[in-house]
């Protein structure tokens, strides 16, 4: 991969995801494209890119997009979050929405491990929920719509008897039971995209996806996660995340590492 090529991937990544790729991942981006051009048919990361520039193709330039993404996770990342929401937000939630079931968002889920944590706090406590998970890339979101883990990756996170309560062990993975998998909807989103609809979250999760951000998308993806969220509801972002100066939507909840809610500004100015 040469120098311009690389200038190249970054704006692409920019422009179409709000990502930062800074100059030293150069060689590990090349890594990451390695499988992409064989995929595809190229003898090489270069000859790849140079059928990209000369005659962009959408799903091509998506698939060099997504695997330059960070999809790193595991399951109950950041402890502490998972304890707060399933022992005292979604309790406090079920009781003020009655009837009406706690709307949540994993944003930026990856391969699900996120949403399904959220999940099962959620059945272990008897709460009607409608879990909706979220990633820019389709490869991710087909990993996660299996509820497929190796060995490594379902003990990254979990305790044994929670393992053997949700997941059935087969030759060579851990599958979701259907209680689990049924509970979480899996859907392809551009946090950069703004809202088509009215729906709204009680609970939005966006943890660990702005870190790579440049300032102006990220305080774009703020702006759409406050639009997606009620006036009374609750933003996670990665516990050691901060959005000072980035928007004025949000105020931290103190106290609470990664936890936000709406600032009384957007409150007035929604009222």
């Amino acid at each position: 991969m040469t120098p311009e090529d690389f200038d190249r991937l970054q704006s692409l990544l920019a422009s179409r995801a709000g990502f930062r790729l800074t100059r030293d991942r150069m060689k590990l981006a090349e890594h990451r494209l390695g499988p992409v051009a064989r995929r595809e048919g190229f003898e090489s990361v270069g000859a790849m890119l140079a059928a990209l520039w000369a005659k962009p193709v959408a799903s091509l330039g998506w698939g060099v997009i997504e695997a330059l993404l960070n999809t790193e996770t595991w399951f109950r990342r950041d402890r502490a979050t998972f304890d707060t929401f399933g022992m005292e937000l979604l309790p406090a939630l079920v009781r003020a929405r009655g009837d009406q079931p706690v709307r949540i968002w994993s944003a930026g889920c990856s391969t699900g491990q996120e949403a399904f944590s959220i999940a099962m706090a959620a059945l272990d406590a008897g709460a009607r929920v409608e879990i909706v998970a979220s990633d820019l890339s389709q490869r991710v979101l087909e990993k996660a719509r299996s509820g497929a883990y190796t060995g490594f990756e379902i003990q990254r996170g979990l305790k044994a008897e929670t393992m053997l309560r949700w997941f059935d062990q087969t030759d060579d993975a851990w599958i979701a039971k259907s209680e689990l998998r049924s509970t979480v909807h899996f859907a392809r989103t551009n946090l950069l995209d703004p809202p088509s609809d009215d729906f709204r979250f009680d609970v939005i999760f966006c943890r660990h996806v702005l870190t790579d951000m440049d300032a102006k998308p990220r305080a774009q993806v703020l702006d759409n996660l406050e639009r997606r969220l009620v006036d009374d509801g609750v933003l996670f972002l990665g516990a050691d995340e901060r959005i000072e100066g980035d928007s004025v939507a949000f105020r931290a909840v103190s106290g609470r590492k990664g936890l936000f809610v709406k600032s009384p500004t957007t409150l007035r100015r929604a009222a």
